[in-house]
């Protein structure tokens, strides 16, 4: 990312909705805000299979579930973004995943532009392809600041995406089981 024209796009933006890049609020925005970039698309510079760590599952056979994994995202229609908690489960075929890499994909594909369909299944793909496990479940809960701030204007809104193969799409009571676990206490 070149950061010079990343600051002369946000100098030039400040000065397209009136205000003035070079007032005391103002005049280190540019780079504030090329350093933010670094961050929220920072997923550009990773792929999943360069962060996952992969274990003999010790015979282990029954759902792992992680849940309340907070991510943010940058909705690709609106330049807006996007915000909420992802849950994660998969039954092991002979694999199992380091537990931390789960958020860790999230946050990969996470800090790119996404709609939060296409993020909720390339999080699903990703832990088919590292484990081929006899199934993987991915709900995505989130909140759309382009719903929020603009549109129709609706605060609480939650929008809701699932990803299930395997069992947990083929199977009833896995599918079941799963959504039991993410019942809220």
């Amino acid at each position: 990312m070149d950061k010079d024209k990343i600051k002369q796009f946000t100098r030039d933006f400040i000065e397209y909705i009136g205000d003035d890049p070079n007032r005391d609020g103002l005049k280190d925005t540019p780079d504030r805000f090329a350093k933010a970039w670094d961050k929220l698309y920072s997923g550009y510079k990773q792929k999943p299979e360069d962060v996952i760590t992969v274990f003999d599952d010790e015979n282990y056979d029954e759902m792992i579930v992680v849940k309340d994994i907070e991510f943010y995202s940058t909705c690709e229609h609106h330049l807006i973004p996007f915000y909420g908690k992802v849950h994660v489960g998969y039954i092991p075929n002979g694999k199992i995943i380091g537990l931390s890499k789960i958020p860790r994909i999230v946050e990969i594909y996470s800090r790119r532009l996404q709609n939060q369909e296409r993020l909720t299944s390339q999080i699903a793909k990703a832990i088919e392809d590292a484990l081929g496990p006899k199934g993987v479940g991915v709900i995505i809960e989130a909140r759309h600041l382009c719903m929020m701030a603009r549109g129709v204007e609706k605060q609480n809104t939650v929008v809701t995406t699932s990803a299930l193969k395997g069992l947990f799409k083929n199977n009833d009571k896995t599918r079941s089981e799963f959504l039991t676990h993410l019942e809220r206490k």
